[in-house]
């Protein structure tokens, strides 16, 4: 069963060099690259991800990757985005408040962006669940 394996997102572009410099900018290590995968995989933490070049990049406007972040960290995550040039979105959401992009919702924040091809990114806190 599919249940039983790892996941791994997989990000379209359309410039792969556009895409690795804000990747590798952001911090994230290249892991793998070839023309067998037909695009560039990073590291994120323990999963990677694929980012490949297609003529359908830019045509997802939902979130494509979320980064799951401790409440400690995520300030400091969102300051080094900051320090990168990541301009936050918001929208109207169904519950929560918004404060300088940065989205507030009982116990969890959010803050969404984009990357150079208009794929929506996400940094969150997520509690840990009660036992």
């Amino acid at each position: 069963m599919l249940a039983n394996f790892p996941a791994m997102a997989t990000l379209p572009t359309a410039d792969m060099a556009r895409a690795r410099a804000f990747y590798e900018g952001l911090g994230f290590p290249v892991v793998r690259e070839g023309d067998e995968l037909q695009g560039t995989m990073f590291q994120a933490g323990s999963t990677p991800f694929l980012v490949f070049a297609t003529p359908n990049a830019g045509t997802n406007h939902a979130t494509a990757m979320a980064f799951t972040v401790s409440d400690e960290g995520f300030a400091g995550e969102i300051e080094g985005l900051r320090a990168n040039g990541v301009k936050f979105m918001t929208f109207d959401a169904p519950t929560g408040s918004w404060s300088d992009g940065v989205l507030t919702d009982g116990d969890v924040r959010s803050a969404w962006f984009e990357d150079p091809d208009g794929n929506v990114l996400c940094v969150a806190t997520m509690p840990v669940a009660p036992a």
